[in-house]
C-alpha cells in the first residue's frame, strides 16, 4: 500500500509526528521522481539531501522538501514511501506565455513592464506576482493615484502555459483637500503656505501637480518652513511632525504641520577671528552681513561664510575652514556670532562626474568648470562653476555636490543635470499701417548636436519687406576660450508707400573672449551689399540721394563687463556695454558710430527687484553724410509706448522714419511677483521709459526733427509658460511729440520644442 506523507509547513502536530514515525526506520534503495514535465528528473534530485543507500531521516527529508520549494520551481512537492523506495511527487509552476496590462491609461505598458519582475517565458509564482502588484501600486502611489487598484488575472493555457493579466483601475488623483498647521502663532496658515511647495487643489490648477500627494514633496516643505522661520529670527524652530491623513474615499489628503515656533531673537556682538598668517580679520568686516541688534537671518550668516570663503580664497589662501560660533543669552533673547577663520584641511579634487546629460556632452559641461581635476578646491569656484552652467540654458536643474575621494585629501564633484528643450520655434504677428500685416518665424537650436553650438535662422514676411538671416556660433573655437561665428542675411524691402524699394545682402565674421569671469570683448567684422532702385520721383532729396549700389566694410567691438546673476531673469547685479565701429575698410560708405549703455539690477525684497536700464549713441560721417540705413531708430523694445523707429526724425510728406544721428534711451523697472504659486513663474512689473532721437546731416523744411525727451509709462507680466515664454506690455506715451507714431500693446510669444 503506497503511503503519501505531506511535510510541508502548517502541518498540525499529530500529523507530523505519525508522519515522522511512518518515515522512520529502513534504508531509501531508490528515489523516484513523478510529475515531471519540463524539468529533468536528475534536476530535482540535485536539490534532495538524501540519495539511495541512506536512511529514512524525518530531518533531512524535511530539509529535501524545503529545497524543492524553495527554488520557486514547483506549485506542490509530496513525499511518500513504498517499501525502501522514496517517492518525490512534484507539480511544476506554469511558464508565463504573455504578461499584459488592462485598464492603465496615464501610464504605458513599457513603464509599468520595466517596473515588474516577472516576464515572459520564465517560472510563474504567485508569490512574486502579489509582490508585482504591490510594485504597480506604488508606482501609482508616486503618481499621486492613492485610489488605483491592480488585480492580477491568471489565464490556464496547454502545456501549462498561463497568460498573466494585470487588471487596473487608476482611479482619480489623490489631490492635497487642505493643508493645516498646528502652533503658529506668529504667522497665519495662508502666509505658512506661501512658503512650502504642496498646494491644496483647487478648480484653476491644472497646470502643476503640486496639489498631488507627494511625499518627498513634503519633506522639502519641511526645510522650507525651517528655513523661513530662521531667516525671521526664530531659531529654535523646528517641525515637530508632518502627518498625511487619506479620506475615506481615497481622492484626497489632509495634510497637517505641527510646528514649534519658540522665542523671536536678534543678533548680538559679531565679531572675526583669523588664525592664518597675515590675514588682519578686521579688514573683512565689510564682507559681513548680519548686523548687531538686527532680528536674527541664518540666511546672512550663510552669505557671511559665502562672502569670506570667497575674499579670503582670493587672497591666495586655497584651503580655508570659515564655521561660525554662536553663543546664546536666553535672557535677552541674543545670539553673539564669531566668524572663526581657520586653515582647513588641504583637499584637491580628484575627479569631476557628470551625469544627466544624455544629449549633451560631457566637454560642454566641463569648460564651464573654474575647477579642474588636480586643482586646490574652492567652494566660491563650485558656486561659480555651477551658475555658469546654469547660464547655459541647457539644463532644467543643475545639483552639484562634493564627495569623499580615494583618500582623505581628495574629494569627487557630482553633478547631475536634468536636460531641458534647447529648440526654439517663434512665431511673431502683427500689423503696421504702414507696412501691412507682418509675420516672422524663427528656429533656433541653442545645443546644436549636443556640443553648445548655436544655430538660428529667422524668416521675416511683411507687406512691404521679406528678411532671411542665417547665424552660427561655436562657443569654444579650436578648444579655446573664443567664441566664433558667422552671420549671413538678405533683405528686400519692397515699399513704394515709402518711395523706394532696396535689397540689402551679406554677412559677417565675429569672436568674442573673456578678459576674466566678467568682462568679455567681441570683435566683428560686416561687409554689405545695398542697393536703392525704384526711387519714386516725389521721394524726399534725402531719399533720392541714395538711389544706387554701395558696398558697406565695417569693423566693430563691444566691450561687455558683466555681473548679473542671471542673464535670463536677472535680480541683482549689473551689465556694462561700450560699442564703437567704423566702416571705410574698403567700400564706399565711410563713418564712426559709438554708443555705450549698461543696466543694473538691484533686490529690494524677496523677488522684489528694480532696473535702471540706459544707453547712448552717436553717428558721424567721415567725408559723407550719413546713410538712413545707418542712424538710429527709437521705439519698440527700447521705449515701450511708441512703435519702432516711431521716435525720431520723420519726412513730412511721406511720415516715413529717416532715423537720428544721436539718440538715448533709459527706464526704471519695478519687477514683482503676482503672488500666484511660484511654480507658474509669472511676474509683473511697472516702468517708466524716456528716449529721443534727433539731428540729421541736411535738414530742410520738409523734414520734422525734435530732441526733446519723449517719456511713456506702462505695466507688464512675464510668464514661462509650457508653451515658451510670453510677454505682455501695456505703454502709454504721456510726452511725445505729434509726428511721432506711438502704440499701446507690446507682446511677444515664443514656443518651444
Amino acid at each position: 500500500m503506497l503511503l503519501w506523507l505531506y511535510l510541508a509547513a502548517g502541518a498540525v502536530a499529530p500529523e507530523l509526528a505519525q508522519a515522522q514515525s511512518l518515515m522512520s526506520g529502513g534504508i531509501i534503495k531508490e528515489i523516484r521522481i513523478e510529475g515531471v514535465q519540463r524539468i529533468e528528473p536528475e534536476t530535482v534530485r540535485s536539490y534532495m539531501r538524501v540519495n539511495p543507500g541512506d536512511p529514512f531521516d524525518p530531518l533531512r527529508l524535511d530539509k529535501s522538501l524545503k529545497n524543492l520549494f524553495s527554488t520557486g520551481l514547483f506549485a506542490d512537492v509530496t513525499l511518500g514511501r513504498e517499501g525502501g523506495a522514496l517517492i518525490v511527487t512534484v507539480v511544476e509552476n506554469p511558464i508565463i506565455n504573455r504578461i499584459s496590462f488592462e485598464g492603465n491609461d496615464r501610464l504605458e505598458d513599457d513603464a509599468l513592464g520595466a517596473e515588474i519582475v516577472l516576464r515572459p517565458r520564465i517560472v510563474f509564482t504567485r508569490t512574486k506576482a502579489q509582490s508585482d502588484t504591490q510594485r504597480l501600486l506604488e508606482i501609482y502611489r508616486r503618481a499621486g493615484r492613492y485610489a488605483a487598484t491592480v488585480e492580477p488575472k491568471v489565464i490556464q493555457l496547454a502545456q501549462n502555459r498561463v497568460d498573466l493579466v494585470f487588471e487596473i483601475n487608476e482611479g482619480p488623483l489623490t489631490t492635497i483637500r487642505s493643508i493645516n498647521f498646528i502652533g503658529n502663532r506668529v504667522f497665519s496658515d495662508s502666509k505658512l503656505k506661501d512658503q512650502i511647495t504642496t498646494i491644496e487643489t483647487a478648480f484653476y490648477v491644472f497646470l502643476t501637480s503640486n496639489d498631488t500627494y507627494d511625499p518627498d514633496r513634503l519633506t522639502f516643505d519641511r526645510e522650507l518652513l525651517r528655513r523661513f522661520y530662521l531667516q525671521e529670527g526664530y531659531a529654535d524652530f523646528r517641525v515637530q511632525s508632518v502627518v498625511a491623513e487619506l479620506l475615506p474615499d481615497r481622492e484626497g489628503f489632509i495634510v497637517t504641520f505641527t510646528i514649534e515656533e519658540g522665542e523671536r531673537q536678534k543678533f548680538g556682538k559679531i565679531n572675526t577671528t583669523a588664525t592664518l598668517p597675515r590675514l588682519d580679520p578686521e579688514s573683512l568686516r565689510r564682507y559681513v552681513t548680519p548686523k548687531e541688534g538686527a532680528w536674527y537671518n541664518a540666511e546672512e550668516i550663510e552669505e557671511t561664510i559665502d562672502n569670506l570663503t570667497e575674499v579670503v580664497g582670493n587672497m591666495g589662501y586655497a584651503f580655508v575652514d570659515i564655521r561660525p560660533r554662536a553663543e546664546r543669552d536666553r535672557e535677552n533673547r541674543l545670539i553673539h556670532v564669531t566668524f572663526e577663520i581657520k586653515e582647513g584641511p588641504k583637499v584637491f579634487v580628484e575627479r569631476i562626474d557628470i551625469q544627466g546629460n544624455e544629449r549633451t556632452l560631457d566637454r560642454v559641461v566641463r569648460r564651464e568648470f573654474r575647477l579642474v581635476e588636480g586643482d586646490a578646491f574652492n567652494a566660491a569656484k563650485m558656486r561659480r562653476s555651477r551658475q555658469r552652467i546654469r547660464n547655459l540654458g541647457f539644463f532644467s536643474t543643475v545639483n552639484i555636490e562634493t564627495q569623499q575621494g580615494s583618500a582623505p585629501d581628495k574629494i569627487l564633484i557630482a553633478v547631475e543635470v536634468e536636460e531641458q528643450s534647447t529648440g526654439d520655434l517663434t512665431f511673431g504677428a502683427g500689423f503696421s499701417t504702414s507696412v501691412g500685416p507682418i509675420g516672422n518665424t524663427g528656429i533656433r537650436e541653442r545645443n546644436l548636436l549636443g556640443r553648445g553650438q548655436d544655430l538660428r535662422l529667422n524668416f521675416t514676411l511683411s507687406g512691404a519687406q521679406s528678411q532671411v538671416d542665417l547665424s552660427f556660433t561655436e562657443p569654444y573655437f579650436l578648444g579655446r576660450n573664443l567664441a566664433a561665428g558667422f552671420d549671413l542675411f538678405h533683405i528686400v524691402s519692397d515699399d513704394q508707400e515709402r518711395s523706394f524699394d532696396s535689397t540689402r545682402t551679406g554677412g559677417s565674421l565675429r569672436a568674442g573672449f573673456s578678459y576674466n569671469e566678467n568682462l568679455r570683448h567681441v570683435v566683428r567684422y560686416t561687409i554689405e551689399n545695398q542697393e536703392i532702385e525704384n526711387v519714386d520721383a516725389n521721394a524726399s532729396l534725402l531719399v533720392r540721394d541714395e538711389e544706387g549700389q554701395s558696398l558697406e566694410s565695417t569693423i566693430s567691438h563691444e566691450l561687455r563687463y558683466d555681473t548679473r546673476d542671471s542673464r535670463f531673469d536677472p535680480r541683482e547685479g549689473m551689465v556694462l556695454r561700450l560699442r564703437n565701429e567704423l566702416a571705410g575698410l574698403g567700400g564706399d560708405v565711410f563713418y564712426i558710430k559709438s554708443s555705450v549703455g549698461g543696466e543694473y539690477h538691484y533686490p529690494l525684497a524677496e523677488d522684489w527687484t528694480i532696473s535702471v536700464d540706459g544707453e547712448v549713441g552717436n553717428i558721424v560721417g567721415l567725408g559723407q553724410d550719413t546713410r538712413i540705413s545707418d542712424r538710429y531708430f527709437v521705439g519698440g523694445g527700447n521705449c515701450r509706448g511708441f512703435e519702432f523707429a516711431g521716435v525720431g526724425p520723420r519726412d513730412r510728406p511721406t511720415e516715413d522714419a529717416l532715423g537720428g544721428k544721436n539718440f538715448y534711451s533709459g527706464t526704471i523697472e519695478l519687477g514683482f511677483p503676482l503672488g500666484l504659486p511660484d511654480e507658474y513663474d509669472i511676474r509683473g512689473r511697472i516702468f517708466t521709459d524716456i528716449c529721443s532721437s534727433w539731428e540729421l546731416d541736411n535738414t530742410n523744411a520738409n523734414v520734422l526733427d525734435e530732441p526733446t525727451p519723449r517719456v511713456s509709462v506702462g505695466a507688464g507680466i512675464s510668464w514661462q509658460s509650457p508653451f515658451g515664454p510670453i510677454i505682455l506690455d501695456l505703454g502709454f506715451a504721456v510726452v511725445d511729440e505729434p509726428f511721432d507714431q506711438t502704440e499701446l500693446v507690446n507682446f511677444s510669444f515664443g514656443t518651444q520644442f
